[in-house]
């Protein structure tokens, strides 16, 4: 068993992309550098206008009122003194809303999640507690809100079903899982179970989960004609576009969605009531809407990561090595969408077992639609499936990290394809001589600094590699020797503008100070989505794909007089802001000089990205090592996070800083998984109670201690710039690394997020 690239996946003759080739790869030294982000200066300066920030003349504020019930119907609405309150320009109802198609699920497919299909502001029906029942325009966003405060409703309520432990009793099987199969068996996996030297079988629970970016969900909207213009807080550029197009009957090109800067986005800045209800309402005022959600508005209508409850039973021999893998378990959601939690899927990839079987069903509960949230489903099935790992190292007396050794597998265990790449014994081996893990003791409680009880944990983090199709991408050379490179993405603090300048300017042969890079806008050629951390190598193979077309045409363009004269393609590459032979170091010409001789101001070039082809040749994953140290008060049972480290195997580093960044970001979301958020949530009623940042608990300052990463920066041969995603991967690991560590300080195992000290102080010891 090895850790590093499978032989198999190397061998001459086995199916390779051009892009294995790629001089980038070869000369990496190009990336990678901490390069500070190209939109540094604007943000430090509140020059970058945020979806909030757009002025227009004669603009209205808008606000919501929202439903006290799970599930029923509005029998009275009564809006009078909203209307009469100071301000008020409009109140918008089921009554007098426009009429309008209902939304389908994000992305057009039943194997794709979105937020919901039910129809907006159309009828008496309330599907949530919590559902939009009114929208307020006024001059003043004071005035929008104190009139929302006014709407009375009284409802007829129906049986609703808000417990997910009645739920649960009659669970839905699914057809898909996000396009995998939900059910996955290879051989007697129970059977196996039963007969193991040694065995865990235990129940894992993750509560709810709400988005909360510091900017608040927003949007401000304008209609000119029959056209309309929405600044959004987006990661969804191109599908808001359409989706809208759709919701309101507008054709193609009649929708222009901008979304430049976006204050934290993680699954949530997707598309929901309120941009929908804003645009509605500028229709019928004639006026342009600004709507920004409230904290609690976002609580209210803006999804979130679902409650699971997961099995993993293990049955191994007592050499670790393991006979049986049961991951298996519910996820609540609602009939309107489609965002399982897919919780498995850490499992059919991580670890060489003789039997499987991985499956999950949903429960369906009259709630919110539930969504994408950092890493959906790998965040919690990590915690599951690395905590029973932990569990059963204990049980064979084995360090927990010689167990994952024991069980690297040399292929895909599921699917048997070849590893792209795959370096993560030796993520795990330089992580755990940086942190010390030599000083951890195998047997819990041994550590104690005054009340202190101190322990160490560690778990395998990883996020697979996606690469969407259909991205393109425009190159503009200017005679200046100047290239804007344009595209509809998105940068939401990630530092996607700055990271594909540097690409740009690396695979192009240019100073990155003489790089554009457009995004941000619907209106520039088609984009990916900001998810699944896929953006960084679906916009790097448009990039690419454009590229090649860019250097076809300048060799047309030089003509005969070039040194270029007679080459083709094959012959030449992009050095130093122009084309060359690639044996002839003489046989060269600038952009600027190509142009000049041809009498062009300019050169416009465009192209797709190809079918990403290397998805279905390998297993292709980001990987990493996290470890955790924690101090347990022995009186109170509360639990400080004292060092973290993250060793990680994630391909190619774009951005040394801002990759460093990205770990950190996620690691400490992680911390908050593992130890403070839960969203409360009233089974009762179906009510979310803890609607604000003042109970629902992140992460702040005092809860952070000095974070470490690592990374391997060894380059996926099969990924455009051999690179694979980052944005995500930080979180995964992180809730079972601090819940190992708190089992190691204690002796108490907590199987229930999120880890706080009642749980500690409550649990057999």
């Amino acid at each position: 068993m090895s850790g590093g690239p499978q032989a198999d996946s190397q061998k001459p003759g086995r199916w390779q992309p051009a892009i294995t080739t790629d001089p980038l790869l070869r000369k990496h030294g190009a990336l990678g550098q901490p390069v500070s982000r190209v939109d540094g200066p604007l943000k430090v300066q509140g020059k970058a206008r945020f979806a909030a920030e757009f002025s227009y003349e004669n603009i209205t504020y808008a606000a919501l009122s929202f439903s006290r019930i799970a599930r029923g119907r509005i029998t009275e609405l009564n809006v009078a003194a909203a209307e009469a309150a100071p301000g008020v320009i409009l109140v918008m109802t089921y009554h007098n809303a426009p009429r309008m198609k209902a939304p389908s699920l994000m992305m057009s497919s039943p194997t794709a999640a979105g937020a919901s299909d039910l129809p907006v502001m159309q009828n008496d029906e309330i599907h949530w507690n919590g559902q939009p029942i009114a929208l307020v325009l006024a001059e003043t966003q004071e005035q929008a809100d104190y009139a929302a405060s006014l709407v009375e409703a009284t409802y007829a309520s129906l049986p609703a079903v808000a417990s997910f432990d009645e739920a649960k009793q009659a669970p839905r099987q699914l057809e898909t899982l996000l396009g995998q199969p939900p059910v996955l068996e290879i051989g007697d996996a129970e059977a196996a179970l039963a007969g193991a030297e040694v065995k865990v079988d235990v129940v894992y629970r993750t509560p709810r989960h709400n988005h909360n970016a510091i900017e608040l969900h927003a949007a401000t909207v304008t209609w000119t004609g029959d056209a309309l213009h929405v600044h959004d807080a987006s990661q969804l550029l191109d599908l808001t576009a359409g989706q809208l197009g759709d919701i309101f009957g507008l054709e193609p090109g009649k929708v222009r969605v901008t979304s430049p800067y976006v204050g934290g986005g993680f699954g949530g800045k997707c598309l929901w009531d309120h941009q929908i209800l804003a645009i509605a309402a500028s229709k019928l005022a004639g006026r342009p809407v600004r709507m920004m959600l409230s904290r609690e508005g976002v609580f209210r209508i803006v999804g979130g990561r679902t409650v699971t409850e997961q099995r993993v039973a293990l049955g191994a021999r007592t050499d670790g090595t393991l006979d049986a893998l049961i991951h298996t378990g519910t996820a609540a959601m609602t009939l309107h969408n489609s965002c399982p939690e897919q919780f498995t899927f850490p499992a059919r990839h991580l670890y060489a077992a003789r039997t499987f079987r991985l499956a999950q069903d949903v429960a369906d509960m009259d709630m919110l639609a539930n969504t994408f949230m950092r890493a959906p489903g790998e965040s919690v099935g990590t915690f599951a499936l690395e905590s029973a790992l932990d569990e059963l190292a204990d049980k064979l007396g084995m360090d927990p990290i010689e167990l994952r050794r024991r069980i690297e597998p040399d292929k895909d265990p599921t699917t048997g394809k070849p590893f792209s790449s795959r370096y993560l014994v030796e993520a795990y081996q330089t992580g755990a001589e940086r942190f010390g893990w030599q000083n951890r003791s195998q047997i819990p409680r041994q550590r104690r600094d005054g009340e202190w009880l101190i322990g160490m944990g560690c778990a395998t983090a990883t996020y697979p590699y996606h690469r969407f199709p259909g991205g393109a991408a425009r190159i503009t050379l200017t005679a200046d020797g100047r290239v804007t490179v344009s595209t509809a993405v998105h940068d939401m603090g990630m530092g996607t503008a700055t990271a594909q300048a540097q690409h740009i300017a690396a695979r192009l042969g240019l100073p990155i100070d003489h790089v554009t890079f457009e995004y941000g806008d619907s209106s520039l050629p088609r984009g990916v989505i900001a998810g699944g951390s896929t953006q960084t190598a679906s916009i790097g193979g448009a990039v690419i794909a454009a590229t090649e077309v860019f250097t076809e045409d300048l060799i047309k363009l030089a003509g005969n007089d070039s040194p270029l004269a007679g080459l083709s393609l094959a012959d030449v590459e992009i050095r130093d802001g122009g084309l060359g032979h690639r044996d002839d170091h003489d046989r060269f010409e600038s952009y600027q000089s190509i142009l000049r001789r041809a009498g062009s101001v300019e050169l416009v070039c465009e192209a797709e990205a190809p079918a990403p082809a290397e998805m279905e040749a390998f297993s292709m994953h980001s990987y990493g090592a996290q470890f955790c140290e924690v101090r347990v008060s022995a009186l109170t049972g509360e639990v400080r996070v004292s060092r973290f480290l993250g060793s990680f195997d994630a391909g190619q580093i774009i951005n040394a800083k801002m990759a460093t960044s990205q770990f950190k970001g996620g690691i400490v979301m992680g911390i908050g998984l593992a130890l403070t958020e839960e969203t409360n949530f009233d089974e009762r009623t179906g009510r979310i109670v803890n609607a604000s940042l003042a109970e629902y608990h992140v992460p702040v300052q005092m809860d952070v201690p000095k974070i470490e990463i690592l990374y391997t920066n060894t380059p996926d041969p099969q990924a455009p710039m051999g690179a694979r995603g980052i944005g995500e991967i930080g979180i995964t690991g992180v809730g079972a690394a601090v819940a190992n560590a708190i089992y190691n300080a204690t002796g108490i195992r907590v199987r229930d997020l999120p880890i706080t000290l009642d749980k500690v102080m409550a649990a057999p010891r």
